[in-house]
């Protein structure tokens, strides 16, 4: 499957958004070791018969009228010498690189990207974000025409930027401003050292250091040298139901969705990895601090407004104590979610981001892609059909795992990321969660 390059255009603001040089501050919480990845995905967008328009010349016009005031997107992220920490140049004349691409199939030849598609393939859907290394750009797009007058937006975006909220209000943005409105309905807000900078002089009154480790020297990113694999399990809602009846019935308490399925996946994973029983494992999830920082983000607040969290329990527990306790254990960590562990937080980025911050060494890494608000992202070829994320570095781990919106009400679809040789017995793990009604609420898991 050929994807043929047309040509790479450098996107610069309609008009200039400054008139002299500057170098850009990052929050504490941008600056988090675990964000130095570059979150690479797909919007795949259905033809249109109503709109005639080249969806290449739509979104490089409102991507030129966004960057006024998104202008950071087009700078340079660079490592300040004296201590190592990114921070952003900002230069006239700088653009964003969006590619043009087409390939000469339709989109229903690889089913509207819904279904597994060849990883090399959806790669080549978007460009490389360093491909010389010696800078690190904060985002480049691509646009792949279909022949069925579909198209698919590539995004690469650095982490240290924004999170996936903040991304989202940016192609808002830009996407308000394709269906020709005039303004962009929330202004965006850089203010970030003032926002979410550490306190003078630091403190920990929350005890930070029990989630985090100090570990000088080690990248969460380095792997174990395996065949990393990806796979797709579609959750049925009456599957996910059935779990949840039985976590209550054993336990009393009530479970989210993300706290259920994420137990169920968290132990199926450690059971088929044959991780020795006292070996700590960790699941990290990122939660939405915009309402609980102190004072609150505002709504313009496109930096990362998220701070990672953690559970971390043996090996041993995970696999073998009944699910409710360890999705019990997951609910328990959001009452950490406070001001004073924001805060706190920050402060350990300021005192010890010498030292090497990490979650640990054995770590899960679970997001929840279900209410970032892709589907609002209407260029005017109405919402995506599809998003499809392709990095497989996050929160410290190497083996993401992904809630994505499924086809179906309330269906949740399941993209993991794991060692080759442990996905027939993953997959023998997750064939249980179609299988609880057999076993009714007494089931042992």
């Amino acid at each position: 499957m050929e994807v043929s390059i047309q040509e790479t255009a450098v996107v610069r603001a309609v008009k200039s958004p400054f008139d002299h040089d500057h170098v850009l501050s990052l929050s504490h919480v941008d600056m988090d070791r675990n964000l130095t990845v570059t979150l690479r995905y797909l919007r795949v967008y259905a033809d249109n018969p109503g709109q005639e328009a080249d969806p290449f010349h739509v979104i490089t016009a409102a991507l030129s009228a966004a960057l006024v005031r998104y202008y950071p997107f087009a700078g340079t992220l660079l490592r300040r010498i004296s201590d190592g920490r990114f921070e952003l140049h900002c230069h006239a004349g700088d653009g964003v690189p969006v590619v043009r691409a087409s390939v000469n199939f339709p989109l229903s030849h690889v089913n509207n990207f819904d279904a597994e598609v060849d990883e090399e393939f959806s790669g080549r859907m978007l460009p490389d974000p360093d491909p010389d290394g010696s800078s690190i750009r904060p985002m480049t797009l691509q646009v792949t025409r279909f022949s069925c007058g579909g198209f698919v937006l590539g995004a690469a975006v650095h982490h240290a930027i924004c999170d996936g909220l903040g991304a989202t209000l940016f192609f808002n943005a830009m996407a308000e401003l394709a269906r020709g409105s005039g303004q962009m309905t929330i202004d965006p807000i850089w203010d970030r050292t003032t926002l979410l900078g550490p306190r003078n002089p630091p403190r920990l009154e929350f005890p930070i250091q029990e989630f985090l480790s100090l570990d000088k020297g080690f990248s969460p990113y380095t792997g174990s040298g395996k065949r990393v694999v990806k796979e797709c399990f579609n959750v049925k809602a009456e599957w996910l139901d059935h779990l949840k009846k039985i976590l209550h019935h054993q336990s009393g308490s009530k479970f989210t969705t993300f706290e259920a399925l994420g137990a169920f996946i968290w132990r199926a994973r450690t059971k088929s990895c044959q991780v020795p029983i006292h070996e700590k494992v960790t699941f990290a999830y990122s939660i939405n601090i915009r309402k609980i920082a102190n004072p609150p983000l505002p709504a313009g607040y496109w930096g990362n407004g998220c701070v990672p969290m953690y559970v971390h329990l043996t090996a041993e527990e995970v696999a073998e104590q009944p699910i409710w306790k360890t999705a019990d254990s997951i609910k328990k960590s959001k009452r950490n979610a406070t001001a004073e562990y924001v805060s706190s937080f920050v402060d350990f980025q300021e005192l010890h981001y010498e030292d090497g911050i990490s979650g640990g060494r054995r770590v899960s890494g679970f997001t929840d892609w279900r209410h970032l608000g892709h589907s609002t992202v209407d260029f005017g070829w109405r919402g995506p059909v599809a998003v499809v994320p392709l990095s497989r570095h996050l929160l410290g781990s190497v083996e993401p795992c992904f809630f994505l919106p499924g086809k179906e009400t309330e269906t949740v679809k399941v993209l993991v990321h794991l060692e080759d040789d442990v996905i027939l017995s993953f997959r023998q793990e997750m064939d249980k969660l179609k299988n609880l009604q057999e076993y009714g609420l007494q089931s042992a898991i």
